[in-house]
């Protein structure tokens, strides 16, 4: 009995002095791990505490695209294989996120994204590095999510992708959302790595949501207005853009014998809203820019506007462009399942000022106006197809005016 309980007593002291004993694992606190995950969301890898995450995901497009109509070949009907963009974000310690977006489309590395946030809480981070200027509404939005098979008229005033660092949060839960920075300064519609110059463009962007807080039930819980503007002295003929039609991306207006030549200014009202099945957006954007030639300098003032809207016809909840719309059920053709169908039209106006008219490249057109219509097929959150026709006729369609554009474009899109 005696020695029994010596025994006991033995194997209790070594299960405390030896960890690896049976008894001491059952004593000792389990050590939580990192966690693996891989959904709708893409495929991430955190930390117990989440304080460290990496996030993998993925955005491929195939396309068509087709013009309708085009007597002079002005055209090549063509596939093509429109982004191909793995991405990675991630989070260290809590306080610092990062992104990292690179594009192998076409056989060549362009990074769309790479930048820091250092983040003091949910109203304050400032993000250092590459990634879309805060300006255009449609811009903004997802390329995965938005509505359309290209952005439309007015983007191609907005500036698209540039280095610099920002001051951006969310206040009040939502209900204001900012975005303020100083930018190297791209042309409209342009992106760069690399500034040429020395000086650089402020930019900045205020939306509201003054109905955030409202019951989900309420229609005016959707509504976003907005304002964004951008101000910087830029120089040269790299800083003038040349402008495009949307689907088939051929030039609408280019310079030619001229240079930017002073402060480029620009402005852009803009809104949103969404309720139940709708979706809709209005942009508005102006571009002031001083253009130069060997014998005069003048101020070029162009404009765009559209108004876009979509409905989807088989009862799911639309979004504002930030992310896809979810299908109440995947596609599933043995049990009749067929996913989430959604109808898109819009219309959307260029004009270039006639001021600018003694620039203009050869061909160029001063107004574009451009109707859109299609349906997009989400068969899961991450598989979709989508088909759009699209009309752009230029100058008023006048006898002098070159033919109006008639495009049938579609997509195969994966995005996780």
């Amino acid at each position: 009995m005696v020695s029994s309980v010596r025994a006991r007593a033995f194997m209790f002291v070594m299960a405390i002095l030896v960890p690896g004993t049976a008894a001491a694992q059952d004593r000792a606190a389990p050590t939580p791990g990192p966690t693996v995950s891989a959904g709708e969301n893409g495929i991430s890898i955190q930390s117990a505490n989440g304080d460290f995450q990496l996030r993998f995901g993925g955005l491929v497009h195939v396309d068509g695209r087709f013009a309708i109509a085009d007597d002079t070949a002005r055209v090549t009907d063509s596939f093509v294989v429109r982004r191909v963009r793995p991405s990675l974000r991630g989070r260290l310690s809590r306080r610092f996120e990062f992104y990292l977006n690179p594009d192998f489309a076409g056989g060549v590395l362009v990074v769309q994204d790479a930048y820091l946030d250092t983040v003091f809480s949910p109203s304050f981070r400032v993000r250092l590095g590459k990634g879309k200027t805060p300006y255009g509404l449609e811009r903004l939005q997802s390329v995965g999510a938005m509505l359309f098979y290209e952005r439309a008229l007015p983007t191609g005033l907005v500036p698209n992708r540039d280095v610099g660092v920002t001051a951006l949060g969310d206040v009040a839960g939502g209900i204001v959302s900012y975005q303020g920075g100083l930018m190297n300064g791209v042309p409209d519609g342009a992106s760069a790595d690399l500034d040429t110059g020395d000086s650089k463009d402020l930019a900045g962007r205020i939306l509201m949501r003054p109905f955030l807080k409202r019951a989900a039930t309420d229609p005016l819980r959707g509504l976003a207005v907005g304002f964004a503007a951008t101000a910087g002295k830029q120089a040269g003929a790299a800083a003038l853009p040349t402008l495009r039609t949307a689907s088939l991306q051929q030039i609408i207006f280019a310079y030619t014998g001229a240079v930017a030549a002073g402060t480029r200014t620009r402005y852009s009202p803009q809104a949103s809203f969404v309720y139940k099945s709708f979706a809709g957006i209005f942009e508005y954007v102006r571009t002031e820019q001083p253009v130069a030639s060997t014998s005069t300098t003048v101020d070029v003032a162009s404009q765009a506007w559209q108004v876009a809207g979509s409905f989807l016809i088989t009862g799911e909840d639309a979004t504002d462009g930030s992310t896809l719309v979810r299908p109440r059920a995947n596609f599933d053709f043995g049990n009749g399942h067929w996913g989430a169908v959604q109808i898109v039209a819009r219309y959307h106006h260029l004009d270039v000022d006639e001021a600018a008219r003694r620039f203009a490249a050869a061909g160029s057109a001063l107004t574009a106006e451009g109707w859109t219509a299609g349906v997009n097929w989400y068969l899961t959150p991450n598989v979709r197809y989508l088909v759009n026709v699209e009309r752009t006729v230029f100058d008023d369609n006048t006898n002098s005016a070159r033919p109006a554009e008639n495009a049938l474009v579609f997509r195969s899109q994966l995005y996780f």
